[in-house]
């Protein structure tokens, strides 16, 4: 199978199925110097891992992150940096119906088709158990954007089924298990998850991704724009069919004179673009939402057919996310950092001694779509690294 690495600088290469014995990834490209312990990366795991809380998989993983290499005496070297999950509690008793059929809507079919040859249990490598890795490895990125360039990544629930969830304050984000930005609205949410779960279905959503103080300049005006990686990036999360970068589909239905930011001294009026033009960062906030397709397995009845092409019909028991877009902000969080640190260094590379004497403007004049003013913050450290 191929297709399992990430990036071009900053490269991630995944590895491990659902019921493995455990899951893991290879970090490769992350300059020396950078001061990073288990710890670092723990934290964004313990945001993503299942089993907290009643709405979501109760399969109960600790999720543990192990260094295998690439740290020497609390620093990276520069080395590959190998990080290791271990599987601790699979179940693969309760997908023991599934060897010889599909489940509508899973990736099941394809993979058999391809490959004549499939690991029924959790879906394999189609989990998104896999996406534990990504979040391990993205951990590494954020610490360097935060300390190289003062970036911050957020990320919120903006819609469950068909709930839609504005956003007020991230601090209200940290606060309850769908990582909505109105605490307000918690209690609708939890409500509509306690019936749906009761009703054996599942439902999507909608996850909104924000970078601040990305400076103008990353990225590339043709096949390595910015934006069409970060799109890349997000539909490679499982059950993601959907991605907007700014207004997204919303741009159809405005004017030109509305839809183009305008530039002041002060900082550009609008951000309808997403904080990209022309595939290259302008400055502001980047705004990236994606949508998440209902969950696939599913304790409903439904039609498929065997391995021989007989009809039969498909019930998923087993342990399952009604809506994987609850634990899915940090995903995409993480997904928008290995972005980002990508970028960083491929212009690192090719454009750190371009300079102009036009003004960098930054961030808008107008509330962003993250709910923050202003231009970005300077380098909080312009050489972090130091050997």
């Amino acid at each position: 199978m191929a297709g399992n690495t990430f990036g071009h600088i900053f490269t991630v290469t995944s590895f491990g199925e659902s019921h493995g014995p455990a899951i893991g990834c290879v970090v490769d490209g992350c300059p020396p110097g950078l001061a990073l312990s288990a710890q670092d990366i723990q934290q964004d795991l313990d945001r993503r891992k299942p089993g907290t809380s009643r709405h979501v998989t109760q399969r109960q993983e600790a999720d543990t992150v192990e260094i295998l290499s690439g740290v020497f005496e609390g620093r990276t070297t520069g080395t590959p940096v190998a990080l290791l999950i271990r599987n601790e509690d699979a179940r693969s008793k309760d997908y023991g119906s599934l060897i010889d059929t599909f489940r509508p809507g899973h990736a099941d079919y394809t993979y058999w088709q391809k490959y004549g040859i499939r690991d029924h249990r959790g879906g394999g490598r189609a989990s998104a158990r896999e996406t534990a890795v990504r979040v391990a490895a993205a951990a590494i990125a954020r610490k360097w954007l935060r300390e190289a360039y003062g970036v911050l990544i957020h990320g919120y629930l903006s819609q469950l089924g068909p709930h839609q969830v504005p956003f007020k304050t991230w601090e209200a984000v940290t606060g309850n298990p769908f990582f909505a930005p109105d605490a307000d609205v918690v209690a609708t949410l939890e409500a509509f998850m306690d019936e749906l779960r009761k009703s054996g279905d599942s439902v999507g959503a909608r996850i909104t991704t924000v970078a601040e103080h990305v400076p103008v300049g990353w990225g590339a005006p043709v096949y390595a724009k910015l934006d069409a990686e970060l799109a890349a990036a997000m539909m490679s999360i499982n059950a993601v069919k959907a991605v907007e970068i700014g207004s997204g589909f919303a741009s159809v239905m405005q004017r030109g004179s509305e839809h183009g930011d305008e530039l002041t001294p002060e900082g550009f009026v609008t951000n309808h673009a997403g904080g990209i033009l022309g595939g290259i960062s302008t400055g502001q906030d980047i705004v990236v939402t994606i949508g998440i397709k209902p969950t696939s397995s599913i304790r409903i009845s439904r039609r498929s057919i065997d391995k021989q092409g007989n009809p039969v019909t498909v019930e998923t028991n087993g342990r399952h996310d009604p809506c994987v877009g609850i634990r899915a902000t940090p995903i995409a969080e993480a997904m928008m950092a290995l972005v980002l640190m990508d970028h960083a260094l491929l212009h690192r590379a090719q454009n750190a001694e371009v300079k102009t004497a036009t003004p960098k403007i930054g961030g808008s004049v107008a509330a962003s779509p993250s709910g923050r003013r202003g231009k970005p913050i300077a380098k909080v450290n312009p050489e972090p690294h130091e050997a």
